[in-house]
């Protein structure tokens, strides 16, 4: 049995080192007309970090649309944002438990 690809995406440091990350899930949220990226780190040996306590990354990101992989990241800037993807994080965690 194959696991169904993980979307992955390069992320470059502030000192232009680059880092893989594989995405958990995107969601977009209608009553602002934001899209989300919930990632975590891919480790050295290719896999996604499966520790108990794995850092996750978040970014709204907007689809430059030319190509499948033209998106620009932008940091959570809110309180309310970060309530909002700590919510979407707990409901997919509760999904995988499943």
């Amino acid at each position: 049995m194959t696991e169904e690809e993980k979307e992955r995406i390069i992320i470059p440091d502030e000192n232009g080192e680059e880092h893989l990350f594989e995405v958990l899930f995107t969601f977009d949220v209608d009553e602002s007309g934001h899209s989300y990226m919930v990632l975590v780190p891919v480790g050295d040996n290719g896999e996604a970090e499966d520790d108990e306590e794995v850092e996750v990354f978040a970014f709204r990101y907007e689809d430059k649309g030319e190509k499948d992989d033209d998106i620009e990241l932008f940091p959570i800037e809110t309180d309310q944002e970060w309530e909002m993807i700590e919510e979407m994080i707990n409901t997919f965690q509760d999904s995988e438990e499943l």
